[in-house]
């Protein structure tokens, strides 16, 4: 039996480790931290129980098809996907089915409702065109991107819409400045600027409207405790608090892993540890470093985790309460490296989905702003100015005093979120992508140089977010099947 170690157990470790122990492999992961799972994590706090990373989920076949029958968990698909306030006074539903929404469009804007239906049949063209391609294959392997289909897709390009903004895309689309800022925020779904991304992203509208979005009865953190179940049934052991030093390469050939000077000798490496504290530490590689640092880097966020003292009526499970001037934001994170003073605010609460993640007439909120990365500012008085900000504005749109409200709190900022995740500066995406080529800059899922090491994860291909890092074990795993058959 072939020896698989992996480093990492976040979502995407978790999951490849499953689909390599499918392929009769001996799989063993290690994880510096004293829980998996990576950035989806659970707190209990106060009576309270809070999702603290990532609170939306799509695309769950991705999560289905990697577990046995018995241990597939219940989701809900949701009716409304995001309740949307905005500075005018306008509060609009984001229905997920379409003509529902287009409906609400059009009578909350007066924009009419088939320019969204458009919109949304554009996304989806986008969607086929591009998912086989850039997101449930490894386009860095030749052999598996010059294929008939593929050309017929490339005779396309056109309709990818890379060299238009995401801004251009939507100005042009509605015209309407609060549906523009709507549209623009998907964005943010991989810590992007709406201003430079390419229009391609209008994908991830599709993804919500057209194939769902979802939460899971027991919270986000069900999926991890329900794949390391199924690890552990596949007999994948997992070896918590004991970091990597680092992966034994000699003369191109991989040797295994050094975990407490000692060698680890195995046949496939797959790494699920940021990209650039990979080349920091693992596998040393100063040029590889100097190149990542010339791309520019995701966003972050600040978290404010708040146990409320009572329900309100007026929200819904997932939030946003929109800046006035969006573009300033956008200037603020990524050129002045601050969190602009009239921040876009998420609140996303758990509890309006499982009454029992909050005590009887309370809420659990988790109110994020998009911050950017870790550069040395200064976090402590940043995150005190943007508390109060945030109290300000949702104070003001909800006509309340929240203040008041708050009996629990804890908050998470670039520089813990680094800490804990191990995202270089706090950049929960790796590279950001504010180019029409940062796709193709993205670090592949394996080493052509150095056969039987892996990559999967956020910040390597296909990109951040679970549904990518979920992508990222299969392609990686058909990788390793195809090589063994050659053997």
């Amino acid at each position: 039996m072939s020896k698989a170690l992996v480093i990492g157990a976040g979502i995407g470790g978790i999951a490849v480790a499953i689909r390599l122990a499918r392929l009769g492999m001996d799989v063993e992961v290690y994880e510096q931290s004293d829980s998996l799972g990576g950035k989806i994590q659970e707190s209990f706090r106060a009576g309270f129980r809070f999702d603290r990373g990532p609170s939306l989920f799509t695309l769950p076949h991705l999560v289905d098809e990697l577990l046995d029958e018995d241990l597939r968990f219940t989701y809900r698909k949701l009716e409304v996907i995001t309740k949307y306030f905005f500075e005018d006074g306008v509060e609009l539903k984001a229905y997920a089915d379409a003509s529902q929404f287009a409906v609400e469009v059009e009578q909350k804007t007066g924009v009419k409702g088939a320019k969204l239906l458009n919109y949304l049949k554009q996304s989806e063209r986008i969607y086929r065109l591009t998912a086989p391609i850039f997101i449930f294959n490894s386009f860095h392997c030749l052999r598996k991107l010059l294929t008939l289909d593929n050309l017929i897709r490339a005779l396309q390009f056109f309709r990818l819409k890379v060299f238009s903004s995401l801004h251009q895309l939507n100005v042009k689309a509605f015209q309407d400045p609060r549906l523009v800022q709507l549209f623009d925020r998907y964005a943010t779904y991989n810590g992007s600027n709406p201003y430079k991304t390419p229009g391609t992203l209008s994908v991830i509208s599709h993804l919500e409207h057209e194939l769902g979005a979802y939460f899971p009865q027991k919270g986000m953190a069900q999926l991890v405790h329900s794949l390391e179940e199924q690890a552990r049934r596949l007999g994948v052991q997992f070896h918590l608090q004991i970091p990597v030093e680092r992966v034994q390469v000699n003369g191109g050939d991989l040797k295994g892993i050094v975990v407490s000077g000692d060698l680890i000798p195995a046949d496939v490496v797959v790494s699920d540890v940021d990209i650039h504290q990979f080349y920091s530490h693992l596998l040393p590689d100063k040029k590889r470093i100097r190149r990542m640092e010339k791309l520019e880097r995701s966003s972050s966020a600040l978290i404010f985790y708040w146990g409320m003292k009572k329900s309100f009526p007026k929200l819904d499970l997932h939030n946003i309460f929109f800046s006035e001037n969006y573009e300033q934001e956008f200037v603020s994170l990524f050129e002045k490296k601050e969190i602009a003073e009239d921040p876009t605010v998420y609140v996303f609460i758990s509890s309006k989905e499982n009454l029992d993640d909050a005590p009887a007439g309370m809420e659990n909120w988790f109110v994020m702003v998009n911050a950017p990365e870790n550069v040395g500012q200064d976090w402590e008085e940043m995150n005190r100015k943007t508390r109060q900000h945030i109290l300000t504005k949702l104070n003001r749109l909800l006509g309340e005093e929240l203040e008041e409200q708050i009996v629990f709190e804890e908050l998470l900022d670039p520089v813990k979120i680094e800490e804990q995740t191990g995202s270089f500066q706090g950049a929960m995406y790796g590279p950001s992508s504010n180019s029409p080529f940062a796709a193709f800059y993205r670090h592949a899922n394996f080493r052509r140089d150095v056969p039987g090491l892996y990559f999967v994860g956020g910040s390597v291909h296909p990109g951040g977010g679970i549904p990518l890092c979920l992508s990222s074990a299969k392609i990686v795993a058909d990788m390793v099947e195809e090589k063994r058959k050659l053997l």
